[in-house]
């Protein structure tokens, strides 16, 4: 049987330099501001290590510590409450999102009237950055209903969530600017900006073409990362036999039954150690 590992699965640049940053930190006692990853395997390991975390809400007690800034980001009052409690920065913000940020921040500056629209998960750690680059006057959406519902009437900019999915955006934002032409009269009050990093959104016709070369895939990720669940959705749409692991515990063997190929995947937060170890186990298993 052939077992193999998505090369274009496993941690984007942003995820990489923000645990490069950890590693070279911990033996100085690094916290991390909320998960580095959304993994929990990857995230033990860290704090084995010597990373700790921490909460907006500790903030105050970490005077003359080193602060890491994970690749999703943060709003500036982040930046100001660890500057005034005399807290050392490690800003690993993914420069994708950075760039995000400061275009947020120029069209939310750029007139009072300008409606700032982001799509993407409420609540998450790169979102809640974004809204705050507009002192929270951004709305989030994250589904069709939401997009129906918005007040088109004013200049709207429309934004993405780094880890989006891009078809859905796409769909989200052909449907708005048709809605802005027939409530305005034409269309240049509404602007779409294609913000999904390129690393996410070449990987879904990769990922596509990798399930179709499989007999069985397995995907292995953390059920809190939102990624994860967005690319097994691709995964299911391209091969039913797809099955979403956070570890090779979670392997059940009956999956391997009469096939003769195997695909191992991962979101952009799952590690490369942990796809290796799902594959000796998976190999192991058809060994005995």
């Amino acid at each position: 049987m052939r077992v193999e590992i998505d090369k274009y699965a496993g941690f984007c640049f942003g995820v990489t330099n923000a645990i490069k940053e950890a590693e070279a930190y911990v033996s100085e006692g690094i916290y991390c501001l909320g998960e580095i990853v959304h993994n929990a395997k990857e995230e033990e390991r860290l704090i084995q290590l010597g990373m700790k975390t921490a909460g907006h809400q500790d903030l105050t007690n970490l005077t003359g510590k080193k602060l890491l800034i994970r690749a999703h980001g943060e709003p500036p009052e982040t930046y100001l409450k660890a500057s005034d409690a005399g807290i050392d920065i490690i800003d690993a913000t993914c420069p994708v999102v950075l760039r995000l940020q400061k275009r947020i921040k120029e069209k939310s500056e750029e007139n009072n009237e300008n409606q700032i629209v982001i799509y993407g998960k409420k609540g998450h750690a790169e979102v809640n950055g974004l809204v705050g680059q507009t002192g929270g006057k951004a709305i989030v959406i994250s589904n069709m209903a939401e997009a129906e519902s918005l007040d088109i009437s004013k200049p709207t900019f429309l934004f993405s969530q780094t880890t989006s999915n891009y078809s859905e955006y796409e769909e989200i934002a052909e449907y708005l600017k048709k809605k802005s032409a027939d409530v305005n009269g034409k269309d240049d009050l509404f602007t779409v900006y294609q913000t999904i990093c390129p690393s996410v959104k070449n990987r879904i016709p990769r990922l596509r073409e990798f399930c179709s070369e499989h007999d069985v895939i397995i995907f292995v990720s953390d059920y809190n990362s939102s990624n994860g669940k967005m690319l097994f959705g691709v995964c299911k749409e391209a091969n039913t036999n797809s099955y979403f692991i956070t570890g090779p515990e979670d392997l059940n063997p009956e999956w391997l039954n009469s096939c003769s190929s195997v695909g191992i995947s991962g979101a952009t937060s799952t590690p490369l150690w942990l796809m290796e170890n799902v594959k000796a186990w998976i190999i192991n298993l058809l060994t005995k």
